[in-house]
């Protein structure tokens, strides 16, 4: 799987397009300057370069480099400092209570044994009081394809997650659907659940 990302990372043109994801935009209030974020498996770093502009400190992991490449080159063009960490996430050492935020915006790119562990690790590396955003695709993405994974157990459900999470404080749960248009990568009618999650 890392092989496909880096293939489709190593373009000129960003695939996501440079534009942060709207449901991570409408949650600003979440944040505050100095704060350090983890944006998980960032790609070309329009997340991450947004939470920098907002004053945080951020650390933007993903498996490919051109992306990273891309995400420093955005990070200069809006005159913020981004750290970049090349790595798998299933072996990137995330440590414990490292976080004030996690960010996971559309990482679906494993099935569910793996987004469990995943997961957990998210937790782990949150601090207490931590918060955790996170959208992705729900099975009914299958019948729009305008992005997303193509297998059934790599989406996930309002009732999955909050299974997932119930250690956690929901702040906001949901499921819906809309238009997106975040690149060639997300065009279109989508299906999407998105959730705020605190840490006890």
């Amino acid at each position: 799987m890392s092989e496909f990302w880096k293939q489709r990372y190593a373009v000129e043109e960003y695939v996501f397009g440079t534009e942060p994801n709207v449901f991570l935009t409408s949650q600003a209030r979440r944040f505050s300057p100095g704060q350090r974020v983890l944006a998980v498996a960032d790609g070309e770093g329009r997340n991450g370069v947004w939470l920098a502009r907002q004053g945080l400190e951020v650390v933007a992991v993903d498996v490919a480099p051109h992306a990273l490449a891309k995400a420093q080159k955005l990070a200069a063009r809006h005159g913020v400092a981004l750290e970049t960490q090349l790595a798998d996430l299933f072996e990137w050492e995330w440590g414990e209570s490292r976080f004030d935020a996690v960010v996971a915006i559309f990482i679906q790119f494993v099935a569910a044994d793996g987004r469990r562990q995943l997961h957990q690790l998210m937790r782990q590396a949150l601090k207490p009081g931590g918060v955790l955003l996170l959208q992705g695709y729900t099975p009914k993405q299958l019948e729009y394809k305008t992005g997303g994974p193509s297998e059934r157990d790599n989406l996930y459900s309002a009732e999955d997650l909050r299974g997932e999470f119930a250690d956690m404080e929901i702040l906001h749960l949901r499921e819906h659907e809309r238009e997106i248009d975040e690149g060639a990568g997300h065009r279109g009618m989508s299906a999407l659940v998105e959730m705020v999650a605190r840490k006890p």
